[in-house]
């Protein structure tokens, strides 16, 4: 079969002549653009590119007391260390586990609700189902873990409707028992943010040719087939990139809200790198082992995203780069 080919100014031409333009040149027709870019640009290149540096530490014993370039180097003996410490490697396990917890909520119920909203007619109570959703994203985690310790104590609303069901003869130890942690980190983190990351895909919705649904409604196509076969082929783009980037991010699990609800009765299930990096590197003095933890987790991190690219570029789907 004959392969048709992209006539003059036709938009397969034109993309395949842009993308031969020279940089220069593309960069001088979006200037505009570029110098809205360059405040965000200086602010990555100073509070997370310059500090890089320190990151030769990680191969010293290192102590601020002495000069920097005079420290004992000690090569790869601070990671070494690290992954034969097993509190340092809960702390993976854990990281992992509620990052991934978060990963999955994070993208199934926010891409459920928006669902949901994209087919309420009455604009109304969709704005105030949207505001009562969203609002908990800009509460601070101190509030937010207060709330959360209130309504799972002993004696909160949670336990309180589960004795008055039947469910348990006695209150469920939900703040001091750790298999409940990551899925208590997980719901909250949900409850917070859901709302918040409905928005994304909302927009990505509006952007749906409305002749599409017109043209399935006129086949004997219902609602729930229009969702299935329309409006989740026409955001897929937006999931897979930020699929990716969350991917990028699986080793960010958080700290506000482990740092706040960690008891010592948990702290084998609380602990993630972050708290693990504080807790060595300002409680105890030991900088170049914390540092050690961070670069890890980075490398990782990188690793994570660029693989995920990687595949859902082979699959032919939208990537990040």
């Amino acid at each position: 079969m004959r392969t048709a080919k992209a006539t003059v100014g036709s938009p397969t031409a034109v993309t395949r002549e842009y993308r031969r333009t020279p940089f220069g040149r593309k960069l001088w027709h979006q200037r505009q653009l570029a110098l809205m870019s360059v405040p965000m640009l200086l602010y990555i290149l100073l509070f997370n590119y310059s500090p890089l540096w320190g990151w030769i530490t990680a191969f010293m014993n290192y102590k601020p007391s002495v000069p920097l370039f005079e420290n004992e180097w000690v090569g790869f003996q601070n990671f070494v260390w690290l992954f034969g410490k097993p509190e340092f490697l809960r702390a993976i396990r854990n990281t992992f586990a509620m990052a991934a917890i978060n990963l999955v909520f994070g993208f199934v119920f926010p891409i459920a609700l928006a669902l949901l909203l994209n087919e309420i007619r009455s604009l109304r109570f969709k704005r105030t189902v949207q505001t009562v959703t969203y609002l908990p994203h800009f509460l601070s985690w101190v509030i937010v873990v207060g709330i959360a310790q209130t309504i799972f104590a002993g004696d909160g609303a949670i336990n309180r409707m589960i004795l008055a069901l039947g469910l348990a003869e006695k209150p469920v130890f939900f703040l001091g028992e750790g298999k409940y942690f990551w899925w208590l980190v997980g719901g909250i983190n949900l409850w917070k943010e859901c709302g918040w990351n409905t928005i994304i895909y909302l927009a990505a919705m509006a952007s749906i040719d409305p002749a599409l649904y017109e043209a399935a409604e006129m086949d004997g196509a219902g609602r729930f087939r229009k969702m299935f076969h329309i409006t989740l082929p026409g955001i897929k783009s937006t999931f897979m990139v930020l699929l990716i980037m969350n991917i990028g991010y699986l080793m960010e699990a958080g700290f506000e809200i482990q740092y706040l609800m960690g008891q010592n009765v948990v702290m084998d299930w609380s602990q993630t790198i972050d708290i693990f990096a504080l807790k060595y590197g300002i409680n105890k003095g030991q900088y170049s082992r914390a540092i050690a933890a961070g670069i890890f987790k980075s490398l990782v991190s990188i690793t994570l995203m660029l693989s995920a690219n990687f595949i859902a570029k082979r699959m032919g789907e939208d990537t990040l780069l």
